[in-house]
């Protein structure tokens, strides 16, 4: 089977890794960043054409106000810092996710934008942030969108919808993968996963590199995707 194009990861795992090491639930975050950028370096020698990563869900918010505190400054330093890296990778960065949400500080979404801004020349890999993000909202804010349109009904079939997703030009991920064990979509492109192959990581997130991401691509490599028809 080709290679995918598109690989989707879930990066679970975080806390479990700090438990398990004494240490705050926010150390395990942290130590995701290094985890993210090798897979992001990664995912370029592959030759991914897009990467998308599941970076805050609609769901976290009902973490500690001390976490998601921590989560909100963490993703926006984390902008300031990586984001000339990203850009001299040739990696185009994007967003998706409810960006209106109020509970979205003002400055992460000021870093959102400059780092869209920056990069949307590249294109070497589209890296796509699945920030304050839930599939079923996606699909309610895409219902919004044919509604706001006018649309007929009787027009409405799925490349309408495809086309009012958040980003339309991605393409559905080829790949979804899971570290930590866990074995579960937990909301993520749940319009876009409709035939993605999945694999599950037992490996935790901080934990994850380059490599365990060619493992799991190696392992789709042995699947055969058909797409709902007889062998």
């Amino acid at each position: 089977m080709p290679d995918p194009a598109h690989v989707a990861i879930i990066m679970d795992g975080n806390g479990r890794w700090a438990g398990e090491r004494g240490l705050e639930r926010t150390a395990g975050h942290a130590a995701g960043e290094h985890a993210l950028f090798d897979t992001v370096e990664g995912a370029v020698e592959q030759g991914l054409d897009w990467l998308t990563v599941y970076a805050f869900s609609t769901e976290n918010w009902s973490r500690s106000p001390q976490e998601v505190e921590f989560l909100m400054e963490f993703n926006d330093s984390l902008l300031v810092r990586r984001r000339d890296e990203v850009d001299e990778l040739g990696v185009h960065v994007h967003f998706i996710g409810d960006w209106d949400d109020e509970r979205v500080p003002d400055r992460v979404r000021k870093r959102m934008k400059e780092t869209e801004e920056l990069t949307a020349s590249n294109t070497t890999m589209g890296l796509v942030f699945a920030f304050n993000y839930g599939g079923r909202h996606e699909l309610v804010r895409a219902v919004k969108r044919i509604a706001a349109a006018g649309l007929d009904a009787d027009s409405i079939d799925v490349d309408v919808i495809s086309a009012h997703l958040d980003l339309p030009e991605m393409p559905d991920p080829d790949l979804i993968i899971r570290t930590s064990g866990e074995q579960r979509l937990s909301n993520f492109l749940l319009w876009q996963s409709a035939y993605s192959e999945l694999v599950f990581s037992d490996v935790l997130w901080p934990d994850f590199d380059r490599a365990e991401l060619a493992r799991c691509i190696d392992e789709y490599s042995t699947r055969k995707r058909r797409f709902g028809k007889a062998e």
